[in-house]
Parts: C-alpha cells; structure tokens; sequence
C-alpha cells in the first residue's frame, strides 16, 4: 500500500512563487493545496484536514496573522509557519506569539524551507510524555496533555506544554535558551533563541500565580523551581 503523503496548505499571493513552492514541495512528495487569498484558505482549512500550513501573512481579503488566529481556534497543534516580506522584530514576534513553529523572511531558497518543514515535522512524531510530574502547586499530565495550577486545569498551548514538561522534568537545573531551544524544539531547528523568551513569557501567564516558579537567570537562561509557594506568588504578583 502507498504511504500516505503529508498534507500541506499553502497560502501565498504571489502567483508565480505559489506555484513554486507548489510544484517544489509536490516533487519532494508532499500533497499541497495552494490558495491565494486567506477567506479561500480558511474555507481550504475547514474542508480538509492538514498535517501544515504555509502562511503568507501579506494576503487580500485575510491577512496571514488573522487565518493564523482561526486555524488555532480549530486545531491548536498543526505546525504552523509564515512567510513574510516583513523582516521588523515586531511583526516575527507577533508571528510566534500567535503559535508559529517558524517565521521564514523572504526571499528564501526551497531547499532552507524544504529542511525547515522536515525538521518541524520530526519533532512532532517522536516520543511524546506519558508520564506525571507534579512540583509544589504544579502538576503535569502527559497521557492527558493537561495541566493543574492548585488542582485547577489551565489552559496552555502545545509549544507551552512541552516547554514546561521539559522544565518540569528538570527542575531546579538551569538551561540556557540553546539547551532549551535543543531539548525543546529539537536540534535541527532554524530559529532564533529569543524564540524562547516569547514562549516563556506565555507559559508564565498561563501559570498564572504558579508563572514565578519559572525563574530568569540573568546571564544564562531559565530553571523551574518548587521553591516558590503560591501564597509566596500571590503576595510577588
């Protein structure tokens, strides 16, 4: 029986690089849906299912960081990359902060995207948490992807989650955000280390009054501590 191809949205305006990328990634034996325009991409999106999606953020009709919003409202774990023109520090971390796993400035080659999904999609077939792990206020679920702050669930996004299963599972060590990036997103990723300051920043706000035992390490990165009690955090917020 053939094996079954990885599905892709793509989203670009660009008439001739969609049809590029298209072509491209259809030789390297993946199964894309090309669409030009972002309300066609989200009707794409709500018709089939996808394993990823390219998202041009500079599109007619729906721009890419609001298709972005609406795909995560549906499935928060599809791997999720823009491809943008715009190159400000603002505008890449708007990208991360709505979920991305990559943000790819143009022009790039076919061969840096090609690696790029490659690597994003290894990290999310290997091995994923079975286990709990609970410190002080925080417990972790990992058969059940779920997390209490005080017995009480809270939401939290995928990327956030295995950020703090890692910290959880390590906790009291500091890790810098190489190690974190590594251990985290895996070791063939392309993206920058302030990546993590963006996620570590949700995660905290997730926790809630629990977002203390997260602790900054001037100089050097991160570690999660049990050392801080909530009533301790309720009193810091």
């Amino acid at each position: 029986m053939e094996a079954k191809k990885t599905k892709i949205l793509l989203c670009e305006d660009d008439t001739n690089l969609g049809m590029v990328l298209k072509t491209y990634l259809e030789l390297n034996d993946f199964d894309v849906t090309l669409e030009r325009d972002g309300r066609l991409g989200l009707a794409a999106f709500q018709r089939e299912k996808y394993d990823l999606c390219l998202l041009d953020v500079m599109m007619p009709n729906m721009d890419g960081f609001t298709l972005a919003e609406e795909i995560r409202d549906v499935d928060p774990d599809i791997p999720l990359f823009f491809l943008s023109a715009k190159t400000m520090k603002e505008d890449i971390i708007q990208g991360y902060k709505l979920g991305a796993d990559d943000y790819i400035t143009k022009p790039f080659s076919t061969q840096e995207l090609l690696a790029r999904i490659r690597a994003v999609l290894r990290r999310r077939t290997p091995e994923q948490a079975t286990d709990s792990v609970s410190i002080g206020c925080l417990r972790l679920d990992g058969a059940t992807h779920r997390v209490t702050v005080n017995d009480i669930p809270i939401k939290i996004g995928p990327t956030e989650f295995k950020l703090l299963n890692f910290l959880m599972h390590h906790s009291e060590r500091v890790h810098t955000r190489s190690q974190l990036l590594d251990k985290v997103w895996g070791d063939h990723v392309f993206i920058e280390e302030r990546t993590v300051d963006v996620h570590v920043k949700r995660l905290r706000e997730a926790l809630g009054v629990a977002g203390l035992m997260v602790e900054t390490v001037r100089g050097t990165g991160y570690r999660l501590t049990g050392q801080v009690q909530p009533e301790t955090a309720t009193q810091q917020r």
